[in-house]
């Protein structure tokens, strides 16, 4: 490649990470506005409190399951298309959610989460399609930097959920209308992302592993299972969040400013991820990851005062930018080009079906483990130690392994 080309590339690549960072940042915002209201909304259309974040868990379900079909579309068709998807389904999922709230359906308001899961997929590719056109050496950063572009996005949806919750006779009617207007603009955006499409491969091109070969590749094993953990376990404890605080006597804008200080821990670090990556090598900072999120717990099982709900959800948010974008690192270096769309696809179904077992996992816990809010909490924050011990235990037995392997 001529130094003509190369600085071409690279413009490119770095055009193509300020579009996803802008992407991110605005369409990334009705994710938070989702999980604060999500579980109140359908504790309020629920006939059973056990079931108040079942909600959350089929847009988690509805991702798992777009997962291997968006990813195919991408490889098929290109990043736009994929990404375009993701915003329709985003604006028709809260059409469907706003009209299941209006007539007061929950088995309505669950189809319109179910096809909003169809967005969290596509989003979910964002930090891939950062590596797409990026250097070896830019590429950690470029996923970092896409990661962060949630920083705004966790500005702008907790406040929007503040602004609209209550605009209208029917709470969060309001903020869904938002949703769609969000998703609406936020497609526009993806018409100057300049990805090429993956080449047709030659009758003669290399097929590449199968899926189970690729989960026999010990790094790429170890990588799905870190992210499996990291993103389960903040989903877990995230998606209870709302109904801890507010069950132990805080309101709903409290609820709000906890979750937005998670967000924000969520995506601080992505500022500085990539270097420490480059810098201690991605399995150091996955290790640093889980141990955050299991300072978290401890934090959470302290006691139920605003400063802990605050503390126990910044150190989730550190905690899974660490062991999520390591993860995430880990396994884009792990497999090759023409892998890309099989390996994308399987990780996104496998974390997301993690994701969909600690979501329907969450409401049970919180509201059905115990006579009271703080007994939920306690139990929802204890339920995470098994996975933590899974995780570590993959990262130690990866870097036992000889290096040769």
């Amino acid at each position: 490649m001529t130094d003509t080309s190369a600085q071409t590339a690279g413009a490119s690549a770095k055009r193509n990470v300020t579009i996803l960072v802008m992407a991110q940042a605005l369409l990334g915002a009705q994710m938070p506005m989702i999980f604060i209201m999500g579980g109140l909304a359908g504790q309020s259309l629920a006939s059973n409190a056990c079931f108040a974040t079942l909600p959350i868990s089929l847009i988690v379900l509805g991702s798992m399951l777009a997962a291997t079909p968006v990813s195919w579309i991408m490889q098929k068709y290109g990043r736009r298309a994929g990404f375009m998807l993701g915003t329709g389904a985003g604006a028709m999922g809260g059409a469907v959610s706003a009209y299941g709230l209006y007539s007061g359906s929950f088995t309505i308001y669950l189809i319109g989460s179910l096809i909003t899961g169809i967005y969290m997929s596509a989003q979910g590719f964002y930090r891939f399609a950062a590596a797409d056109t990026a250097t070896a050496e830019f590429r950690p950063k470029a996923i970092s930097y896409v990661m962060a572009g949630g920083l705004i996005s966790a500005l702008i949806g907790p406040q929007l959920v503040k602004v609209t919750a209550e605009a209208m006779v029917i709470p969060f009617l309001g903020t869904y209308l938002a949703i769609i207007a969000v998703n609406v603009i936020g497609s526009g955006l993806f018409l100057f992302l300049d990805i090429p499409k993956p080449p047709m491969p030659a009758q003669d091109a290399p097929k590449g592993r199968s899926r189970m070969e690729l989960l026999k590749t010990p790094r790429i094993a170890v990588a799905v299972i870190c992210a499996m953990v990291s993103y389960a376990l903040m989903n877990l404890v995230m998606t209870s969040t709302p109904l801890a605080v507010v069950g132990c006597g805080f309101d709903k804008s409290n609820a709000a400013d906890v979750v937005s200080a998670h967000v924000l821990a969520m995506y601080v670090p992505s500022f500085f991820t990539g270097h420490l990556i480059a810098r201690f090598g991605v399995e150091k900072i996955v290790a640093a990851g889980l141990v955050i999120l299991a300072g978290a717990g401890v934090v959470a099982l302290e006691g139920v005062d605003l400063n802990n709900f605050f503390l126990a959800l910044i150190l989730l948010g550190v905690g899974w930018n660490f062991g999520f974008i390591g993860a995430t690192t880990m396994l884009a270096g792990a497999h090759e080009p023409h892998e890309r769309g099989r390996m994308q696809g399987l990780n996104d179904l496998l974390v997301f079906g993690g994701v969909t077992f600690a979501s329907l996992a969450s409401g049970g816990l919180m509201n059905c483990s115990g006579g009271s809010a703080q007994a939920g909490w306690s139990a929802v924050n204890l339920a995470m130690a098994p996975f933590l011990v899974l995780a570590g235990g993959a990262l130690i037995w990866l870097a036992l392994r000889p290096k040769d392997s």
